[in-house]
């Protein structure tokens, strides 16, 4: 009877990436940011976290969500840069001049290329420019914010919902600074021709200039997106993310006092995850990391090897050991095909599992003959029972 199988072992000196926001490698750093999470994009590391799961009202970050929803139908061919909407009475008086709230003052009937609405959107906030792109769109922004909820799911935002395009005060709209970081790591993935435009300083609409809502564009930190938001009930927020020397960081932070706060905190945290990790290849691309028992084959193993490479971002200081194991269903019943994955590599930090890599057979296994089924058969019924009790 097929039981879960571990091959052990342990790597020395080193400690392993994060991958749950509930978990955190890094050495004590203190923020007054309420909620916060700052993640290194090619690891998936979570390099420190602060109650990132707990729900709070997107304000304008809810925009990175209505931009998704857009750049995949831009990518799908659904909409395109050149095509325009009109400006209706209820963009103009809910997002508009005469809604006191951020806006890129499109007028009244008027109609707006989609280039334009998304310039307006990310460089502005505009709530106007996202209220046309979701009438556009859907026919209504109530359909939009479904289509937004709907799509959030799809990309394993399981908890965050929508209610408007604008992120303005609505009840039942919510999302986590966790889930929002990891919209942003998307984005930033799936729309690289798109993302220019997080970075982009200013947009002048209407004859009117103005600069990105985004201060740490201007701080010299490497900050290249991608947007703030502010709400009475959770204070100043910010999803940012910053390139250096190769390394992209993505910082999500909320319940700040003022918008100079959120500015120098932000600035503090990028700054510290900057300097203080290091990246380590712990496995190279197909590097043979352990082996499978295998049932009624030419031989009694298959080694077993990792699909990409294993990289981790460790501190520079104070590297722990790891554990590492190899999990898989097995024995595996030859013949068993080269490539095939059968397990994964999971690595822990004390009781924490920080890593895990799907792992593939390094070789063909062919079946073996009847003399070797009868010796693998004496051989499973006389220890399979250790296994399903371990």
């Amino acid at each position: 009877m097929p039981s879960i199988r571990y091959t052990v072992g342990m790597l020395c000196g080193l400690i392993g990436a994060v991958i749950a926001a509930s978990v955190c490698l890094a050495q004590p750093f203190e923020t007054r940011a309420q909620q916060a999470l700052l993640l290194d994009e090619a690891t998936g590391t979570v390099l420190f976290a602060k109650n990132a799961d707990d729900f709070i009202p997107p304000a304008s970050l809810a925009k990175l969500m209505t931009m998704e929803v857009v750049f995949a139908a831009l990518s799908k061919g659904e909409l395109s840069l050149d095509q325009t909407f009109p400006v209706s009475e209820y963009a103009w008086r809910t997002g508009g001049a005469p809604s006191g709230t951020s806006t890129m003052f499109a007028k009244i009937k008027s109609t707006l290329r989609v280039e334009d609405l998304i310039q307006g959107v990310i460089v502005q906030s505009a709530n106007d420019g996202c209220i046309v792109l979701a009438e556009g769109m859907a026919g209504s922004e109530d359909q939009f914010a479904r289509r937004m909820t709907e799509r959030a799911r799809t990309l394993g935002l399981e908890k965050s919902v929508f209610v408007n395009s604008t992120g303005l005060p609505a009840p039942g709209q919510k999302v986590s600074i966790a889930e929002l970081v990891s919209l942003a790591r998307h984005i930033h993935r799936a729309y690289p021709q798109f993302y220019r435009y997080y970075a982009q300083e200013s947009f002048t609409w209407n004859n009117i200039l103005q600069r990105n809502r985004n201060p740490l564009l201007r701080l010299n930190i490497g900050a290249d997106g991608l947007g703030t938001g502010y709400t009475q009930e959770s204070g100043y927020a910010l999803i940012a993310s910053a390139e250096r020397n190769g390394r992209r960081l993505f910082l999500g932070m909320s319940g700040l006092a003022s918008d100079k706060e959120r500015a120098e905190e932000a600035r503090r945290l990028i700054e510290w995850g900057m300097d203080n990790f290091e990246d380590v290849l712990l496995f190279p691309k197909n590097e043979n990391v352990g082996e499978a028992s295998v049932y009624g084959g030419e031989q009694s193993h298959v080694r077993l090897v990792t699909g990409e490479a294993v990289e981790l971002l460790l501190p520079k200081r104070d590297r722990p050991p790891l554990k590492a194991r190899i999990v898989y269903n097995g024995p595996l019943l030859a013949p068993v095909e080269a490539g095939k994955q059968v397990g994964s590599l999971r690595i822990w930090m004390g009781d924490d599992l920080v890593q895990e890599k799907p792992v593939f057979t390094a070789e063909t296994v062919k079946e073996g003959g009847i003399g070797k089924k009868a010796f693998d058969a004496a051989v499973e019924l006389s220890t399979g029972w250790i296994r399903q009790y371990r």
